[in-house]
């Protein structure tokens, strides 16, 4: 009897103690101002988002532009980019992007579609991209988002080679880029 007496007594201030701990730690965070978020990259003035939103994520992105050959020339199939916390060394994988152009959460399964509205070219590199929302799904990262910003892109241009003019001819080139979200602001 007293051995069960005194488990269940541990066992309470075992989960006290546990509480106490989630209790301020949570207080801590709660108490803790954040820093706005900051892009770290110039915006042409082309893919300046309009008044009343707010960015709400900036993510790094490594990927591929996937070209088709179409009537003899590279057209566009679709991009596929694994995306991370701007500010994480390990770069592990928040969001993947692909053909739509959809992002999707890999943290929360949350979803953003959009299509791109304004664009701004840069030498040897895909252009960068104005997005505006056309759906979203989900209450997480993308819930919600407004505007997508695509920036400080590098590489991922069509080749200059001529192609033979079959579906099945394919080639991925390689981009990085990063990603700009914004929400309405409340």
């Amino acid at each position: 009897m007293k051995i069960a007496r005194r488990l269940v007594l541990t066992t309470a201030a075992a989960t006290v103690v546990v509480a106490g701990t989630i209790v301020s730690a949570t207080v801590g965070q709660a108490a803790t101002p954040q820093p706005p978020l900051r892009l770290g990259v110039t915006v042409p003035d082309a893919l300046k988002v309009p008044d009343g939103n707010k960015l709400t994520g900036v993510f790094s992105a490594a990927g591929v532009q996937t070209y088709t050959c179409t009537n003899s020339a590279w057209t566009l199939l679709e991009p596929a980019a694994t995306l991370w916390a701007k500010k994480d060394p390990a770069k592990r994988s928040v969001a993947l992007h692909s053909r739509g152009p959809v992002w999707v959460s890999t943290v929360d399964g949350s979803a953003v579609n959009g299509s791109a509205i304004a664009n701004s070219p840069k030498t040897g590199a895909i252009p960068e991209l104005l997005v505006k929302a056309t759906a979203t799904r989900g209450t997480g990262t993308f819930a919600d988002v407004s505007y997508i910003q695509r920036l400080d892109t590098s590489g991922g241009v069509a080749p200059t080679t001529a192609c033979t003019g079959t579906s099945t001819d394919q080639v991925s080139v390689q981009y990085t880029a990063t990603y700009a979200f914004y929400k309405p602001a409340k």
